[in-house]
């Protein structure tokens, strides 16, 4: 996968992408990640590339000159992106299932906007996407399009250890993830659930989905909205939430 980030400070990836598994998938070139600075396409001798709003307000603009001819040098250089994004506060949430989305992309290109935001004819002309990683306000789009990176990475087939791994974790069905242990089998007298230890996979592969169900319930019930759930996680549900009415009626 190709990706292309516009930026105003391409010095904040230095970290980010130089350790882990973004670091992985570029050394196993799975992932060729392109930093370009947007003030090299500044056409004003101080390199600038915000004004103030037409119309008057507080805070400045990325002006469009400047976004639009990094987009055609970079189209020229590389064609034709999949998609353009545009990071941003009103743009589609992104989630797991968007992760996965974009990983079956070959090629995107994203824009981090800054300041007060962009002009509107980048949006309306230019990106194909907008995305924002949730409802608060950061300083510019570099953030965003580091988390985006690394969660669309991990997903690209032979970026991690396992080609299971991926599948495995929180968010595959809109679940959270299972409670998971490692040895000692007891550590300041915390002890590792006895069924994990039976060596029966059903019973265990029953108490993950139990657990998850019971996870999700009480921290993200949101999430089972959007679950495709089976007729086991439906009884699964019912028995957990018959316990928690019991419990309530107890006290």
């Amino acid at each position: 996968m190709l990706i292309d980030i516009l930026t105003l400070f391409p010095e904040m990836f230095n970290g980010p992408f130089d350790a882990s598994i973004v670091k992985r998938a570029k050394e196993k070139g799975l992932v060729e990640i392109n930093l370009v600075q947007i003030r090299d396409f500044s056409r004003n001798k101080h390199h600038t590339v915000d004004d103030a709003p037409f119309g008057g307000g507080l805070g400045m603009v990325m002006a469009a000159g400047a976004i639009f001819e990094a987009v055609d040098w970079l189209k020229e250089r590389r064609g034709e992106p999949d998609r353009v994004i545009l990071l941003c506060p009103g743009g589609r949430l992104f989630n797991q299932d968007l992760a996965r989305e974009l990983s079956c992309q070959e090629h995107i290109l994203l824009i981090c906007g800054h300041y007060e935001g962009v002009d509107e004819r980048v949006r309306e002309h230019l990106t194909t996407d907008e995305i924002s990683i949730g409802d608060y306000i950061l300083t510019g789009g570099e953030l965003p399009a580091m988390v985006l990176v690394d969660a669309v990475a991990r997903l690209i087939p032979g970026v991690l250890g396992k080609d299971t791994s991926a599948s495995e974790e929180s968010f595959k069905d809109s679940l959270l993830e299972y409670p998971q242990y490692t040895r000692p089998r007891e550590y300041r007298g915390y002890a590792v659930p006895d069924v994990l230890l039976s060596g029966h996979h059903e019973q265990i592969r029953h108490w993950r989905r139990h657990q998850s169900l019971l996870r999700t319930l009480g921290k993200r019930a949101d999430l089972l909205a959007g679950a495709a759930l089976t007729a086991e996680d439906k009884k699964i549900l019912k028995e957990i939430l018959a316990c928690l009415q019991s419990l309530d009626l107890d006290e």
